[in-house]
């Protein structure tokens, strides 16, 4: 008795929060927009001023239409059926500032939004939506001069093909034909590739708007693709760094020195990459130190100070994350590393998760810090 007494009391203690909650939840605004991902002439999807999203998809003859998107990993937003054959929806809440990947299930069928735009993430082609953020103007397209990021295919013998990368020139590269420039290796994470930098995370755009500034030295950003093993989610431990580091290290940067107007020594060379290629930065530079002057890892781990004993010092180590990751780890690890005498600074990037606003933005802070 006394059980079912406490089970009723816990319910209706919990049957008010909810409902103080929905009460003090305020109303989703009504000026919602189009995202700016989404394909000419598209209305949907849409964002508001509060950072919800909406979706709108037509399916007369669909029995259920999801979302992938929404709060607390429910399933994503359920759509509703409408009389004219269109299913409408909008997030339980706001999204996190900046890009986010997403699909629709269709009667259990996984499919993209006809209104958006495409990103390759998740091993797919998946659709983007962008929750415009307070601080964008940092990677915003702007009139400023400007840089290019050209394809290149590179012969690699160890795979037995010509292999892909996009190399970032900033602007001026073609006019000052006798300069030189750094160069920083720049890896995607899982499920992504060489286009990831660029198309999600606007890294050119990035770059450019810093030098307009007067806020970094110029260099080049070369962006391949990490996998040359191919591994399924969850299997990374099958994962082996050896043939791409083979890939890296002893054919694309060869033939990107030899390309394009580098300074070709390790001071002048840096490695960086978010979540999986944090991970492959982390190992390769462990493994080849003498290749690389400086590493940063974006939510892809950190360092300590034991596994770079007696290795040649870096210039620097820089570890970021979200403020939603684990920011105290990377906190945790940049003092230990400072302590032991290495020039290592942190970044949290406030109210993200692992995702492209936190990785924009590490990559704002810590290109100033690269090259000096």
């Amino acid at each position: 008795m006394m059980i079912r007494i406490l089970t009723v009391l816990l319910a209706a203690t919990l049957s008010s929060v909810d409902c103080f909650s929905q009460a003090t939840q305020p109303a989703v605004a009504e000026d919602f927009k189009p995202s700016t991902l989404n394909q000419p002439g598209q209305e949907y999807p849409q964002v508001n001023s509060q950072g919800y999203a909406r979706f709108r998809i037509k399916a007369p003859k669909a029995d259920s239409v999801r979302v992938s998107l929404g709060l607390g990993g429910r399933g994503g937003t359920k759509l509703a059926k409408g009389e004219d054959g269109f299913w409408t929806g909008t997030t339980e809440g706001p999204l996190d500032e900046g890009f986010h990947y997403y699909h629709l299930t269709v009667d259990g069928g996984t499919f993209n939004d006809p209104g958006a735009l495409n990103y390759y993430g998740s091993v797919r082609w998946e659709s983007g939506i962008e929750i415009p953020a307070h601080d964008q103007d940092f990677y915003a397209l702007k009139d400023v001069p400007h840089g290019n990021v050209q394809q290149i295919l590179f012969p690699s013998k160890s795979t037995s093909t010509s292999r892909r990368a996009f190399v970032y020139t900033p602007p001026g590269y073609e006019k000052e034909k006798s300069k030189k420039y750094p160069v920083l290796y720049l890896q995607h994470g899982w499920g992504e590739d060489e286009t990831a930098w660029s198309n999600q995370g606007h890294a050119n755009l990035i770059m450019d708007n810093l030098m307009a500034e007067g806020k970094i030295k110029p260099f080049l950003i070369v962006m391949t693709y990490g996998m040359t093993n191919e591994v399924k989610w969850g299997r990374m431990k099958d994962f082996s760094i050896v043939p791409f580091q083979t890939v890296l290290v002893d054919e694309l940067i060869p033939y990107v020195d030899a390309n394009f107007r580098t300074l070709a020594n390790k001071d002048n060379r840096a490695m960086a990459g978010l979540s999986m290629g944090g991970m492959e930065t982390h190992t390769i530079t462990l493994n080849k130190p003498d290749v690389f002057g400086a590493y940063a890892l974006l939510s892809g781990g950190v360092y300590n100070p034991e596994e770079l004993k007696d290795k040649p010092k870096a210039k620097l180590i820089f570890l970021s994350c979200g403020s939603k990751e684990n920011p105290d780890r990377v906190n945790k690890a940049t003092a230990d590393l400072k302590a032991a005498g290495y020039n290592a600074v942190s970044y949290v990037s406030e109210k993200t998760a692992h995702e492209f606003l936190t990785w924009r933005r590490s990559l704002h802070e810590v290109a100033p810090l690269l090259f000096k």
